[in-house]
């Protein structure tokens, strides 16, 4: 069954130890410039945001590549880039919504997550539980009470509002 990377924002304490475990386990050196994950501060908010690969069904950084580099792991589903094919041009980082294509410039060549080949360290290490590794239907249960969540603080907003008026 396919798997799916998850993100909780309001879990993530902004460690980064997702981001040290990912680049040693891919490039073996300790340098969150290399990992595959990368975790954005919203400064106006104090917030950490884990950004990863979608997994995109229609795979815009896919469609993108000139030369077919990028293709979907018959086994676990994931996009992966055959860096014997990858040319580096870096259309693939350009088109990503989600700014998941990164660049080695050591290498000349894209990168982006593989799921560790279906075992994500982010996940064995991320000690708030802001990263899971689920399947799709559990990934609709949570985004069912994500939705339910924010429409119960909605709601209730509105009432207090209606109160003082």
């Amino acid at each position: 069954m396919e798997k799916f990377l998850t993100v909780n924002s309001d879990k993530c304490t902004g460690c980064r130890l997702c981001e040290l475990v990912c680049s040693v386990m891919h490039e073996g050196v300790s340098n969150p410039a290399k990992s595959r994950i990368q975790v954005v501060k919203w400064e106006d908010e104090g917030r950490y945001i884990p950004m990863i690969c979608q997994q995109c069904e229609d795979a815009p950084c896919q469609s993108v590549c000139p030369v077919g580099a990028i293709s979907r792991d018959k086994e676990f589903g994931f996009l992966k880039v055959d860096y014997d094919v990858c040319i580096g041009c870096r259309l693939c980082v350009s088109i990503c919504p989600f700014g998941a294509m990164n660049y080695n410039k050591t290498t000349r060549k894209v990168f982006k997550c593989d799921l560790c080949g279906g075992d994500p360290q982010c996940v064995r290490f991320c000690e708030a539980n802001a990263i899971e590794f689920v399947t799709a239907d559990v990934v609709s249960s949570l985004k069912k009470r994500e939705g339910a969540t924010r429409q119960s603080a909605a709601s209730k907003q509105s009432l207090v509002i209606w109160e003082h008026v």
